[in-house]
C-alpha cells in the first residue's frame, strides 16, 4: 500500500484537537473523513503531534496508507476540496517510503506562541494571539526562559494528565521575538525540542508571562524547574496562541 506525507495546516478553534474522539470534531477525524470520499473503508492517520482543542498548526505532519498510487497533487486537490468547509489545508503531499513514520521518524518539533499587549481588544487576530493588557518586559522573559534550555526534568512544567513514560525532555532552543505594532507589541516564543510534554509549551510560556510582568523574577523560573512539582508552575496560558509551525526529519519528505 502507497504510504503518503501531508503537511497540514489548520485553524484549532473549531476542534477539540488533533486526535479523533467520539462525538467532537477533530483534525483528524476530518482529514479520514475526506480521505474516506476517496477511497473506500475507514481510514487512520498519525501525526507528529497531537495538539490541544484550540491550537493551531501551520506545519503539522501526518501520514496515511492508501490502496492508490496517486499524484500527490491530485491528492492534495482532491483532499482540500472535501475538507471543505472545515479551515482545514493539505500544503503539501508527498509518497514517503513504508519505514516513514510521522511521528516516530520525526527528530524535532517546532512551535511558536504568539502574545500581544495591548490595551484596545484585537480584532483581526482574534482566537489566534493570546492578549494582555499590562507591558511586558522582554529581557527578563528571556533571562527567565534561559533556566528551562537543555536537558531537565521537566515535571513542574507538564499537565497532570501528561502521558509520557517520563518528564525528563531536551529542550533546545527558546527564542523571544519582540515586535513593535502600531498599537502595542507582539511577543512571539519560539521553542524546539525531539519532544514535548503535555501542556509543556503554554506551561512555560505562562510562566515567563509571569516574568515578564514582574510577578516572578527570572530565578523563580529556575526555583520552580528544581521544584520538579507541578504546583510551582505559573499560570497556563490559553491555547490560542499556539502553532506548530514545523517538524524536522533526517529527510524531509516534501523536498523543501
Amino acid at each position: 500500500m502507497p504510504r503518503f506525507a501531508f503537511k497540514i495546516e489548520y485553524h484549532g478553534a473549531p476542534f477539540a484537537g488533533w486526535q479523533r474522539q467520539s462525538g467532537q470534531p477533530s483534525v483528524q477525524g476530518a482529514i479520514e473523513a475526506a480521505l474516506s470520499k476517496l477511497e473506500p473503508g475507514p481510514h487512520t492517520i498519525a501525526a507528529a503531534g497531537r495538539t490541544d482543542a484550540g491550537v493551531h498548526a501551520t506545519a503539522q505532519v501526518a501520514h496515511a496508507d492508501l490502496a492508490k498510487s496517486w499524484d500527490p497533487f491530485r491528492l492534495s486537490e482532491a483532499l482540500n476540496w472535501h475538507l471543505k468547509p472545515d479551515p482545514v489545508a493539505i500544503v503539501a503531499c508527498a509518497p514517503v517510503p513504508d519505514d516513514f513514520h510521522a511521528r516516530f521518524s520525526a527528530q524535532e518539533r517546532r512551535y511558536l506562541f504568539r502574545l500581544i499587549q495591548r490595551r484596545a481588544p484585537v480584532t483581526h487576530e482574534r482566537g489566534l494571539v493570546w492578549q494582555v493588557l499590562h507591558p511586558l518586559d522582554a529581557e527578563a522573559m528571556r533571562a527567565g526562559a534561559a533556566h528551562l534550555v537543555g536537558h531537565h526534568d521537566f515535571t513542574t512544567f507538564r499537565s497532570t494528565m501528561c502521558q509520557s513514560a517520563s518528564p525528563v525532555k531536551t529542550l533546545d532552543e527558546i527564542r523571544i521575538e519582540e515586535v513593535i505594532l502600531p498599537h502595542g507589541r507582539e511577543f512571539r516564543f519560539h521553542l524546539r525540542a525531539r519532544s514535548f510534554l503535555h501542556n509543556q509549551v503554554r506551561s512555560i510560556v505562562g510562566t515567563l508571562e509571569r516574568v515578564g510582568a514582574g510577578a516572578w523574577a527570572p530565578a523563580d523560573v529556575k526555583a520552580a524547574l528544581e521544584a520538579r512539582d507541578r504546583a510551582a508552575c505559573g499560570p497556563v496560558c490559553p491555547p490560542q496562541g499556539l502553532y506548530l509551525c514545523g517538524v524536522g526529519y533526517p529527510d524531509d519528505p516534501f523536498g523543501a
